[in-house]
């Protein structure tokens, strides 16, 4: 009997989202999206801050709900979809993830730079015995060669993960490079492949689409764009574009539709476009939450915060050292104060 689903979706609105809302949901938009996308047969929501669990700080931005009531709002109204958390290393614990688990959240998805797999096997091996289907994501994916991404997806499978993913955190591969990636990935493991797109260069589409040709079968949209720089894959762009591709997502075209323009878009302080700073995250391969944070500094030192984006991509500076924006501004404004004397 084929599968109902030929890909299987995984909605980040409610947590990748969270970046560009400074990290604002309340409970009642939550448990206003979860229950669409569950009704419109979405089979994982993932639903955190959006540096994951833990990630409410003030170096990566407070939260307005404590995301465990989100979580718990998300499971009370999905009773067909799955939710999911995403889990930073040293920024989320075991302790956070079994809480999550506790309340109902059924996947966990381990988050890495694509080089420090190494760091996540408590992580994968905890959420295997509680029960979680368990998701290694190597953030950032753009920066290592083949080769590494391929290393670092077996130890993710080793540790016990049902799924790896390439993460283009930065929104900067290019449609190829994806290729490239996922085909060495299916060549080299036994389980799932996913492919998580940011749109900064207009490529996410694109590049989920290639992502599906080379053999991915989970692939990660934010309904209506709403996700870190210029958001993510669309979600009802991309159930719309697989169902014309005769491609089974087991979701519900309309419904979608009228979720992501009745409930998601008002959400949206202004709609999700790829602006300037935007673009600037994927032609520099930053990583896509930084937009917020480069703004908010170029502003205090009065300076272009492109300028702060790209030189935090010629240092190769990766998600977990936000810290390093205001230094790398404070820097910048003293060299150029320096250049009027």
């Amino acid at each position: 009997m084929k599968n109902a689903r030929d890909i299987y979706i995984t909605e980040v609105a409610l947590r990748d989202g969270s970046h560009a809302i400074a990290h604002q949901f309340t409970v009642d938009q939550v448990l206003k999206v979860a229950k669409a996308l569950n009704d419109a047969g979405v089979p994982y929501i993932e639903v955190a801050h959006g540096d994951g669990l833990s990630g409410s700080s003030l170096q990566y931005g407070l939260s307005r709900t404590n995301e465990m009531e989100l979580i718990e709002a998300a499971v009370s109204v999905a009773d067909q979809a799955k939710i999911a958390v995403l889990l930073i290393p040293g920024i989320g614990t075991v302790k956070e993830l079994k809480e999550a688990a506790k309340l109902g959240a059924k996947m966990a998805r381990i988050a890495t730079h694509v080089t420090e797999a190494d760091v996540a096997p408590q992580h994968i091996v905890a959420a295997k015995e509680l029960g979680m289907e368990t998701v290694g994501f190597l953030m950032m994916s753009h920066m290592a060669p083949v080769e590494k991404l391929v290393e670092q997806a077996k130890l993710m499978e080793s540790y016990g993960a049902d799924t790896v993913y390439v993460v283009d955190s930065a929104g900067a591969l290019l449609p190829e490079q994806v290729r490239e990636r996922i085909r060495a990935l299916k060549q080299s493991v036994g389980i799932n492949i996913g492919f998580h797109g940011h749109n900064n260069l207009s490529l996410a589409m694109a590049n989920s689409l290639v992502a599906i040709e080379e053999g991915a079968t989970r692939i990660d949209g934010s309904v209506r764009c709403l996700g870190a720089g210029a958001g993510n894959t669309q979600t009802e762009v991309l159930t719309a574009v697989l169902d014309r591709m005769g491609i089974q997502t087991g979701i519900d075209v309309y419904k979608m539709m009228d979720l992501a323009e009745e409930i998601v878009a008002p959400i949206l302080k202004t709609p999700q476009e790829i602006t300037r700073d935007g673009l600037v995250l994927g032609y520099a391969g930053v990583y896509s939450s930084f937009a917020l944070h480069a703004k908010r500094a170029a502003a205090k030192f009065g300076i272009d915060s492109r300028d702060i984006l790209v030189e935090l991509g010629k240092r190769k500076v990766v998600g977990g050292q936000e810290d390093m924006i205001v230094d790398v501004a404070a820097e910048i404004a003293k060299v150029k104060a320096e250049a009027l004397l």
